[in-house]
């Protein structure tokens, strides 16, 4: 395969989890695979099979991925990005599109704006910023997703001495209905408390073998060191990271998938340890995630610090429609403000 060359703080303890759901357009350019076996047809090639969920047999235009990544870079000339790279496989998202995300629970109205709202009145809302960013940014184009915390971190033992809630899966069945109404992809995302990503993300196998739902995993919530979630930071290495994507590519090459998008919460450097060491891989991209609140000098700083600092391959930001208006002069940044980090966040994500 060939290469991409280079050339080119969270300071609160949240419980929360996510996901988001739908397959949508990628805004490339595709043609048909040359290779293609023989019988099959024009149709089966160029759509969704709905009955096996599986992807159409597509190439990725490289001239494309190359420009878009020029625009993502904002014109940064440090020479750390775009990080180097084999091409994705075809039908990924990025950095063809910007993710605009609303992040919670159903169960709670204090976790984020996923589950503050009723369905209707939260859709629209999303709908709403997505065309805010759309108008911020007409190069790229912008779709939509739902971060559902599947897994939340909690201050008792719980359950199997774990201090982590698994949610129902008819809460996903849910945040997966309503993500078909406006087009949206799906995120699910996991807080291990002192469980471990080995444990927790096989349990998903299902949702993830559908090609709109993809994955986050929050290090604040990871308590190695045995404390309760809440009452230090908590961490992933590298090696936490790479089981996670490697477990996730395995299905998108078993299923015919196109690539699913991991997305890391960080807002301090040891959330994540030896990021250099993390593996990149056609089937997954991975995006780092400013996930700090507060004043906009600090949260800038913080993606300064821990994102653009440490390149893995992505970048997200988080906006807190609360917790952003904490600080004295503090309020929530716009689009066009977060648009003016290099390298532009490709992911943003609002609670």
């Amino acid at each position: 395969m060939r290469t991409v060359l280079s050339s080119f703080s969270k300071c609160n303890f949240l419980f929360i989890v996510a996901v988001a759901v739908a397959f949508t357009s990628c805004g490339q350019a595709y043609s048909e695979n040359k290779n293609k076996k023989a019988g099959d047809s024009t149709a089966a090639v160029a759509k969704i099979n709905a009955d096996t969920m599986k992807a159409p047999d597509l190439v990725l235009d490289t001239a494309a991925y190359n420009r878009f990544l020029t625009v993502m870079l904002n014109k940064d000339s440090s020479g750390k990005w775009p990080v180097k790279a084999d091409y994705p496989l075809a039908g990924a998202i990025l950095p063809f599109n910007r993710i605009v995300a609303f992040y919670g629970n159903l169960y709670s109205t204090k976790m984020g704006v996923l589950g503050e709202y009723p369905r209707k009145e939260m859709l629209a809302k999303l709908k709403e910023e997505v065309v805010r960013w759309q108008a911020a940014d007409t190069t790229v184009k912008v779709i939509p997703a739902l971060h559902y915390i599947a897994t939340t971190a909690q201050g008792y033992p719980g359950k199997g001495n774990k201090y982590r809630l698994r949610m129902p899966f008819k809460q996903i069945d849910s945040v997966i209905s309503m993500a078909k109404e406006i087009n949206a992809l799906v995120f699910i995302d996991i807080q291990v408390g002192h469980s471990t990503v080995q444990e927790e993300v096989p349990l998903f196998e299902q949702y993830f073998k559908m090609p709109n739902v993809h994955f986050g995993i929050d290090p604040e919530f990871s308590m190695k060191g045995g404390q309760k979630p809440g009452t230090a930071i908590g961490t992933f290495d590298a090696a936490d990271v790479n089981y996670v994507s490697g477990y996730l590519a395995k299905l998108v090459k078993d299923n015919n998938l196109p690539p699913k998008i991991l997305v890391v919460h960080r807002f301090t450097r040891a959330m994540v340890t030896n990021y250099k060491q993390i593996k990149l891989q056609p089937e997954i991209q991975v995006v780092m995630d400013m996930d700090g609140w507060g004043a906009q000098a600090r949260k800038i700083n913080t993606y300064k610090q821990f994102i653009y600092a440490e390149p893995v391959q992505f970048t997200g930001f988080k906006l807190f429609y609360k917790n952003d208006f904490r600080e004295p002069k503090s309020r929530i940044m716009t689009p066009e403000e977060v648009l003016k980090l290099k390298p532009r966040p490709m992911y943003v994500q609002y609670q």
